[in-house]
């Protein structure tokens, strides 16, 4: 198969989907492999790596959009990128398609069979290739949300971790799963006065067996919610609804009951965000004031630390790449009921139900995808 990988295009990304080891596994299986000219630059791989993987480098995104039959990326494809894509071809990347009516249309349009990221999964019921993106993610949070906190970016002026003599910053985190567990250690780490809230009793009980006093946990009622919040010197998102979008946790009448130059980091931000008053941001201007609240709501948070990302990412995604590549994507999706749960577009339908209720579509079972 002709597996192809473009350089990322949207705006501060330096991810790239193939890391020259994937790229070297996928030759050793007798698969063909393009990669854009400069695509690894970002994350520290140079196109000599992928030449000495038996990767072929070429010169423009059209070369590989054109002609590869999979296509590996990282973030969601642009407009001059889903223009590309067409009937027959295999897309695999995030999505992210509940907040974003243009690219889930476009992608019906193409007729292309598109494999989310997102939303594939795994035999524990977990999301095995959303987990190291949230990983990174989680662990990034209170270090972004530290540097908000600066005045010189609007914010209050606190160290998170405080000094001897003055008190840390008090940190409330909204959802206990992976992201939220991630940036709970990480804040707690750097000193501050951690709070952990979540509406799962069970995930609740298990964060307290595993870290104990390192941070605490609260049950996220909407009062018991909108309590932390206005004590809070930095809010984390953290929530997450597998393919849908995110609820609305925090409203703006909430955000008059913070201190003032108090922040927000919306991890959510993808999936629309869970603060009323979140809006996608880049790294290159992260930060937005509402009200006197620090907003950082960058969309692509884990390409800030590229290389890392990149590494862990094609760590999780290499070997349902391989499988793809292997079997094409049908019989691949249909030996792996947890790949196919990752497909969201297929032959112009949708397939994948929280999608359809956010952007009120129709959509088929990923398995009536299969018979098409």
């Amino acid at each position: 198969m002709r597996i192809g990988c473009p350089k990322e295009v949207k705006p501060q990304e330096y991810r790239v989907g193939l890391t020259p080891d994937a790229a070297r596994d996928a030759v050793a299986r007798s698969h063909a492999v393009l990669i854009e000219t400069g695509a690894g630059l970002g994350s520290g791989f140079p196109d000599a790596d992928y030449v000495a993987a038996g990767a072929v480098i070429v010169p423009t995104a059209a070369d590989v959009w054109s002609t590869a039959e999979l296509v590996v990326k990282v973030k969601e494809p642009q407009p001059a990128e889903r223009a590309q894509l067409h009937a027959g071809q295999v897309l695999f990347t995030y999505l992210h398609l509940a907040p974003d009516p243009d690219q889930t249309r476009d992608l019906i349009s193409s007729g292309a069979s598109c494999i989310a990221y997102e939303t594939v999964t795994d035999a524990a019921g977990g999301l095995p290739l959303l987990a190291p993106m949230s990983e990174v993610a989680g662990r990034l949070a209170p270090q972004v949300g530290a540097w908000a906190l600066q005045k010189a970016n609007g914010g209050r002026g606190i160290l998170l971790g405080g000094v001897p003599g003055v008190s840390p910053a008090r940190v409330v985190v909204i959802g206990g799963g992976v992201v939220g567990t991630h940036a709970a250690v990480i804040a707690a780490g750097m000193g501050a006065d951690v709070t952990v809230l979540d509406r799962s009793l069970q995930r609740l009980r298990h964060l307290d067996d595993l870290f104990g006093t390192r941070f605490k946990t609260a049950y996220a009622s909407s009062a018991q919610t909108a309590a932390l919040v206005a004590e809070a010197d930095l809010v984390i998102g953290a929530v997450l609804i597998p393919g849908a979008a995110a609820p609305k946790l925090v409203s703006r009448a909430q955000l008059s009951t913070m201190k003032p130059g108090a922040a927000i980091v919306d991890v959510a931000i993808d999936q629309g965000g869970c603060f009323e008053t979140s809006h996608a941001t880049t790294h290159q201007d992260p930060i937005y004031m509402v009200d006197g609240i620090v907003h950082y709501c960058v969309a692509n948070m884990p390409g800030a630390v590229a290389r890392t990302s990149t590494q862990a990412l094609g760590n999780a995604t290499l070997p349902f790449v391989l499988a793809l590549a292997d079997k094409g994507w049908r019989r691949a999706c249909t030996d792996d009921r947890h790949l196919l749960a990752g497909l969201n577009v297929h032959a112009g339908q949708l397939t994948c139900a929280p999608v359809g209720k956010a952007l009120n579509l129709p959509v088929i079972t990923p398995e009536a995808a299969l018979t098409l």
